[in-house]
């Protein structure tokens, strides 16, 4: 039984260029070949990088939506009295490049109403807009409200589909990597690349899915969140308010550094965000950082923006499940300023129960959730 005051996350789907459904994300982490092909949904001529990871048959982003939280309740075994008490927090991107939305669909103030009702969800409903940080922000919330008993039970839902605005956006700033492959922690590493995510996690408390038969796959044990108050973009080389995220995440979850078994990192293959995390386990982990197993899906799956904190939730969630940690892909070697265990060749063997996720956005904006296995 989940321990007294937990999380439990009791059903999870989730769709990238890996293929749909949980079962494709994990085997995709785990084999270590990225996702990453020439973009066909739009045209890259004259772009200094031309590929992404992208799923070649997609929905529109509302339907994709709407389809994830549908599923992952349906995972959850939730019927139509439990949908009704759910709230939806939901993480997109915002702004004017998206109101309405690029598939025609609702507004983006209107769309969490609009997924509720199409899945049945009667609780409150959330939008968050702040970036690489933005489903992860709502999964922190989310648990903070199950856990002051504001509600029993919420769906988390994140989506983006790479586009032309955002990925002209990457390409002109230069943050895309002209070797089209991710290279997180890596000498050599040369940027990001985008990729699809679309995922939803249900979120309840332990009580209320004992109640109903509930089996959780996993529970969020702690989660933090802090500003580095560094530069508008670039993240604080020390790692200071990463270190923040980190600890608060684990003072939350009651547990020592030493508890923590796996890190899914943020780490986009760039050189100043890799080191300043990189910079931030150290600080925040000690000596544990030296023995700790790290990686970053994102080598694979690529950026999905908004929508990466979930999706990298989700596939941290499987690989403690399977006891098995992913492969840190297009590792070329050790760069001195990533002093890190990096899962390098094959997956490694689970040793703790406990992984943490991290997420960082511009403007120095971290987050950490502190994931245990059932």
């Amino acid at each position: 039984m989940a321990e007294r005051g937990a999380v439990a996350i009791s059903g999870v789907h989730a769709v990238s260029a890996l293929g749909r459904g949980a079962d494709a994300q994990l085997a995709g982490v785990l084999a270590g070949a990225p996702a990453f092909r020439p973009v066909r949904r739009f045209d890259t001529t004259g772009r200094r990088v031309t590929v992404a990871a992208t799923l070649p048959e997609v929905g529109t982003l509302t339907d994709e939506l709407a389809e994830a939280i549908d599923t992952a309740c349906r995972a959850a075994g939730l019927d139509a009295a439990a949908r009704a008490e759910c709230a939806l927090l939901l993480a997109t991107h915002g702004g004017p490049a998206a109101d309405p939305g690029p598939d025609g669909g609702p507004e983006v103030p209107a769309l969490a109403g609009h997924l509720a009702r199409r899945g049945g969800l009667g609780g409150p409903t959330r939008i968050y807009t702040s970036a690489c940080v933005s489903a992860s922000t709502a999964v922190a919330d989310a648990a903070t409200m199950i856990r002051r008993d504001d509600v029993e039970r919420v769906v988390v839902a994140a989506g983006y589909l790479v586009e032309p605005d955002q990925f002209a956006l990457f390409d002109a700033g230069r943050a895309l990597a002209a070797d089209g492959a991710v290279r997180p922690f890596s000498a050599g590493r040369q940027g990001l690349l985008i990729g699809d995510g679309v995922a939803a996690v249900v979120l309840e408390s332990a009580g209320a899915a004992h109640r109903r038969g509930g089996t959780p796959l996993a529970t969020i044990r702690g989660w933090g969140r802090a500003g580095d108050a560094y530069h508008p973009c670039q993240p604080d080389p020390l790692g200071r308010g990463l270190a923040r995220a980190v600890g608060a995440a684990l003072r939350r979850a009651g547990l020592p550094a030493g508890a923590v078994g796996y890190v899914n990192a943020n780490a986009t293959g760039t050189g100043f965000s890799d080191a300043s995390e990189a910079a931030a386990l150290r600080l925040a982990l000690g000596d544990v950082a030296d023995r700790v197993p790290v990686s970053s899906t994102k080598s694979v799956h690529g950026h999905a923006l908004e929508a990466s904190g979930l999706l990298e939730l989700v596939v941290t969630v499987l690989a403690l499940r399977r006891g098995s940690l992913p492969v840190n892909a297009g590792w070329l070697g050790p760069d001195e300023a990533c002093p890190l265990t990096v899962i390098t060749s094959a997956p490694r063997p689970a040793t703790t129960p406990y992984a943490l996720s991290l997420n960082a956005a511009f403007g120095g904006a971290n987050t950490a959730l502190l994931v245990g296995a059932a």
